[in-house]
């Protein structure tokens, strides 16, 4: 127990201490945007960049990797729909936002750093693996989703899947992520060293994207809230930290993954939902409160889920 203390609580610490610095003004919440669009462009890319280039996959094949997580993301998106429009009786707009809070995992700022310290190299090349399409395929489907929920609600009038597909697929194409991902692919083919100065670099920048995510998240936590829908947010949040992992961790047992890629995937679907919800409900104007409660709610709880899961992982 107190091994998975010492690597789980230093994640929350940080969190907690980038949430203080804006809390008593010792820092503007401008200057977590600031450092946030840093380790989103800059520190994370490079990072993803580093390891894929230098990662031994040794023939390992990531479709199954794929399917025991989007296993747990489908199943983790299907009840927060259902729970959102059966049990609280909300519309198809909040159920879409409902299922994308239950199964968007704060990959990157949180996940990633988890599971560096949890299980180390080989569970980075996992995460690279299922960073590969794990963006891509839920700002996709999360998009999709809500234009067909705002047709049925009769809302504003939805635009066109081509135009929904161009217009996510543009924003893809310039994600930083995704060009960090694309450049550790191309230098794994080319297998072409790279320099040893310029490899100590990118490492020393690379280094500063856990603790640098963390403390952004924090001070961006001051943003957020607990926007009533303490009832729908709680059951969500549930969802997020308990079922999705725990159907991750079925499906990867089952199609017998390695047990650090197994700890890899499951210590990221456990943590706290991604400021991605957020953004699709500001995109179209609707929950906005739940999504940010959601967010609030999982990462406070989330200290303590994560730590049992590591515990019983790990």
């Amino acid at each position: 127990m107190t091994a998975v203390a010492q690597d789980v609580l230093p994640i929350f610490i940080l969190i907690l201490f980038g949430w203080a610095l804006v809390r008593l003004k010792i820092l503007a919440a401008e200057i977590g945007d600031g450092l946030g669009d840093f380790v989103f462009k800059v520190a994370v890319p490079l990072l993803l960049l580093r390891t894929i280039a230098n990662a031994d996959f040794d023939g390992a094949s990531p479709f199954r990797l794929w399917i025991a997580y989007f296993t747990g993301v489908f199943v983790a998106w299907a009840v927060g729909h259902l729970v959102a429009t059966r049990v609280f009786k909300r519309d198809q707009r909040l159920g879409v936002l409902a299922g994308v809070s239950s199964a968007f995992a704060n990959n990157v700022f949180i996940g990633l750093p988890l599971v560096e310290r949890t299980v180390g190299p080989e569970g980075i090349v996992a995460m690279s693996i299922l960073l590969a399409i794990h963006l891509p395929l839920m700002m996709i489907a999360g998009v999709l989703a809500m234009e067909r929920a705002e047709q049925k609600s009769g809302g504003r009038k939805a635009e066109s899947i081509a135009a929904v597909l161009r217009q996510v697929g543009m924003n893809l194409i310039r994600n930083p992520l995704i060009i960090g991902l694309a450049g550790g692919i191309l230098l794994q083919i080319v297998g072409t060293p790279v320099p040893a100065m310029i490899d100590g670099v990118v490492a020393q920048v690379a280094g500063m994207a856990a603790p640098a995510a963390l403390i952004s998240l924090g001070m961006t936590l001051n943003k957020y809230g607990m926007a009533g829908n303490v009832k729908i947010a709680g059951s969500i949040s549930l969802l997020k930290l308990g079922l999705m992992p725990a159907v991750v961790w079925l499906a990867s047992t089952m199609l017998g993954l390695s047990p650090q890629w197994t700890a890899a995937l499951v210590l990221t679907s456990s943590v706290p939902t991604g400021i991605n919800a957020w953004l699709i409900a500001s995109r179209f104007g609707v929950g906005q409160g739940l999504a940010a409660s959601v967010i609030t709610l999982s990462t406070a709880a989330g200290v303590v889920t994560v730590s049992l899961w590591a515990l019983l992982l790990l």
